[in-house]
């Protein structure tokens, strides 16, 4: 559906809905895709990927700056007692340290850093389809709750219609009092469950602002999801995201591993400088070079520890590779049993409603009693509802394929 028609049936809406709109674009959620395109800005799930992908970009351009060399002064043999009791005979050393880094740490570093920023960007792609399946499972859930809400509201006309005509049955003495009783008592059961749909609709409205970070709640949602058409098969193998973001979550870890042995290599710190003798204003070089003695620390645990999450991460991405393929086989069966009972569950409301039909011509015409009637209402509003439900399982099952195709779900949807 195009964008300039979107308002208009956003209007039909409304008014099949029973609902007032102030503004119709301000209130009404747009199409699917409409707002998944609007909530790219603004969805705290997504602006939170983004900004893990930053941190990590940031880490990886940190890890390739060499260390900082260290610039020192100091004075000695100054300000003591005897013939240091001033500065005449002080010693000032000027003198400029740099850091060595051995063991090819700084190449390990930046190479750990580049693979989580390429598992941050892996994340942030499986995020934008897991995002895409629960907006879609969060919009079509308010599109079956603004349906039954249609329904109920369907099931209070009829169970009035029903109560006043065995009101004009008993008026006229064709019925007994306690048929009217029994009609009422029907109408009373079907307001109660207008009243609990309609929380229901509140709720799953409420639920879908709360996703893509509205600060209004919507009142209605413009639709289509529940009609949406299955995308065609897909040829060949399909890319997976769950899978590429725990593969590139192993090789980040293994990178590592790396990183934790180049830190079992000392390094060096060579110092330069130049001394100032106050006594006769002279002046000398000074050379000098450290390094620590790896005696008590030689990174064992870390190297351990690096190596045990490294093994864990290949077990997560052959976990990850297993979900997966049972994931899209389980879903291509639920498309495929949502598909053979859709029709089903039509045909079974056709046939109720039907039934009531013939129901209501036959107690007006005083053939059948009114508990005919009221189950006749009843299992009508049950087979509208079935169907509503029969949609939505088919719909969950098809953005379920979607993401274990590694597909933005409905995204062919006009």
């Amino acid at each position: 559906m195009s964008s300039n028609r979107w308002p208009l049936r956003a209007a039909l809406v409304c008014a099949t809905s029973g609902v007032f709109c102030t503004s119709v674009a301000a209130q009404i959620a747009p199409p699917f895709q409409v707002l998944l395109k609007q909530a790219q800005a603004s969805a705290p799930r997504l602006v939170l990927g983004v900004a893990e992908t930053r941190v990590a970009e940031g880490q990886a351009v940190q890890a390739a700056a060499r260390p900082n060399p260290t610039l020192g002064l100091m004075v000695e043999n100054a300000a003591g007692s005897g013939p240091y009791k001033d500065f005449d005979s002080a010693e000032t050393t000027l003198s400029i340290e740099q850091p060595l880094e051995l063991g090819g740490k700084r190449a390990a570093r930046t190479s750990a850093a580049q693979a989580d920023f390429a598992a941050a960007q892996a994340r942030a792609a499986l995020g934008q389809v897991d995002f895409a399946r629960d907006l879609a499972l969060a919009y079509v859930n308010a599109e079956a709750a603004q349906q039954r809400l249609a329904i109920a509201r369907d099931g209070v006309d009829l169970a009035q219609a029903d109560a006043k005509a065995a009101r004009l049955l008993v008026d006229n003495g064709k019925e007994a009092q306690v048929r009217a009783v029994q009609a009422g008592a029907g109408l009373a059961t079907a307001h109660a469950d207008l009243a609990a749909v309609r929380a229901e609709a509140e709720a799953a409205l409420a639920r879908l602002s709360a996703l893509i970070g509205s600060s209004e709640t919507y009142i209605a949602v413009t639709g289509g999801l529940l009609n949406a058409v299955p995308a065609p098969p897909q040829p060949g193998p399909t890319f997976s995201p769950a899978i590429a973001a725990a593969r590139a979550e192993r090789d980040a870890a293994e990178r590592r591993i790396a990183v934790e042995r180049a830190r079992r290599v000392p390094d060096l710190a060579v110092s330069f400088g130049v001394r100032q003798f106050q006594s006769d204003d002279s002046t000398a070089a000074v050379f000098g070079i450290s390094a620590p003695l790896p005696l008590f620390d030689r990174n064992r645990g870390a190297v351990a520890a690096a190596t045990a999450n490294a093994q864990a991460a290949q077990a997560r991405l052959a976990m990850a590779q297993a979900e997966q393929d049972g994931d899209r086989r389980a879903a291509t069966a639920q498309v495929a049993a949502a598909g053979q009972t859709l029709e089903a569950s039509r045909q079974a409301e056709g046939a109720a409603s039907e039934a009531y039909r013939l129901a209501r011509i036959g107690y007006d015409a005083g053939r059948l009693p009114l508990s005919e009637l009221l189950t006749a209402r009843r299992d009508l509003i049950a087979a509208r509802g079935r169907a509503v439900d029969t949609k939505l399982a088919r719909v969950k099952a098809l953005a379920d394929l979607a993401r274990a195709q590694g597909r933005i779900p409905f995204g062919d949807q006009p």
